[in-house]
């Protein structure tokens, strides 16, 4: 099993992790980078990488199968196009592009060359999601009808070019686009409606946070939240359904599930003392009306990205991600700017 020869174009943060943490160097073979930082470039001299002087060495460089192309957003349309004409494979990062008629270009080239164009939307792996795609499939409490997906930091939008429009910054193009293709990926069913909010907080010229709500056909509502200026963090889930709910604080998997016993349905709540007045509404059910049940680790049941881009380009399989589900998050994402007025 030879394994594919990949050139990572930036090999900054997220370029440089591919390389160290995510590529199976059985499956898929880091030969090289180019990038025109020279920092880069020494970085991955000392990790004993090829330094490309230009895209055209990389290009004509026979021996490259595939290109990763994980640089700032604006640049991903011309490299991801450049490297389907010149025979490559490609990987890109996320945003896909900077908007839908960028993508549409490149899956253009894509369909011309024959060539792989993959996207790579890691947070389908998370587990976290995988949990609440598994509470979703198989109705441990019961048919959600409200899900809350949220990611909090206090440190602000990271002092690069992520800051500035020009390059793609902000929120909804950096963490939005995660959380959005999993939601999509979550719930098939058309949206019905939408409605969102952006942060400017930080004076920025892109969002530092937004909140986006979706209500879908199916009659499931969504909350999507992005945050860099919240020093105290809502859970990463919350979803309820028919038959209880559900909250996860973290990656790390902490949290409860709930579920209804219905043992005390034909019991009327006692009320309770509510700062200075009683509630009966806002009653704790009883001790008999629910049950907690533990949060286990849900292990996928498709292949890892690489593995599956591997299967893809040597055994003509099915990607995981898809481009056409990629394009109807762009295409959101789009939408979502011309709602606010961005």
């Amino acid at each position: 099993m030879a394994a594919i020869r990949i050139v990572i174009i930036g090999y900054g943060g997220i370029g440089s992790y591919h390389q160290k943490e995510l590529i199976p160097q059985e499956l898929v073979d880091v030969v090289g980078i180019y990038d025109i930082a020279q920092t880069a470039q020494d970085k991955a001299r000392e990790a004993g990488l090829t330094v490309y002087d230009s895209l055209e060495q990389v290009l004509n460089d026979e021996s490259v199968e595939a290109v990763l192309v994980a640089t700032p957003n604006d640049v991903h349309q011309d490299l991801s196009i450049a490297a389907l004409r010149g025979g490559k494979q490609v990987i890109c990062e996320k945003p896909v592009a900077m908007n839908v008629s960028e993508l549409d270009a490149i899956l253009e080239v894509a369909a011309e060359t024959g060539n792989t164009f993959m996207v790579h939307q890691n947070r389908r792996w998370d587990p976290d999601f995988l949990v609440i795609c598994d509470l979703y499939q198989k109705g441990q409490i019961g048919d959600l009808f409200q899900i809350e997906s949220r990611v909090h930091g206090a440190n602000g939008i990271p002092g690069d070019w992520r800051e500035q429009a020009a390059h793609g910054g902000g929120m909804l193009l950096d963490w939005g686009v995660h959380l959005i293709d999993q939601i999509l990926w979550l719930v098939d069913s058309p949206i019905k409606s939408m409605a969102a909010d952006f942060s400017y907080i930080l004076g920025n010229e892109v969002d530092d946070g937004f909140i986006l709500y979706l209500t879908f056909e199916n009659g499931i509502h969504t909350l999507i939240e992005v945050g860099t200026t919240n020093f105290s963090q809502l859970p990463r889930w919350y979803v309820k359904g028919l038959n209880g709910a559900a909250k996860i604080e973290d990656w790390d998997l902490s949290g409860e599930i709930v579920v209804a016993t219905h043992q005390d349905d034909l019991v009327a709540p006692k009320p309770i003392k509510a700062g200075v007045g009683l509630t009966k509404t806002m009653a704790p059910p009883s001790e008999e009306a629910t049950k907690k049940v533990a949060i286990n680790e849900i292990l996928p049941e498709f292949p890892s990205f690489y593995q599956n881009f591997y299967d893809v380009v040597k055994n003509d399989a099915a990607p995981i991600v898809k481009n056409e589900e990629v394009r109807k998050v762009l295409y959101l994402i789009d939408s979502v700017f011309e709602l606010v007025g961005h």
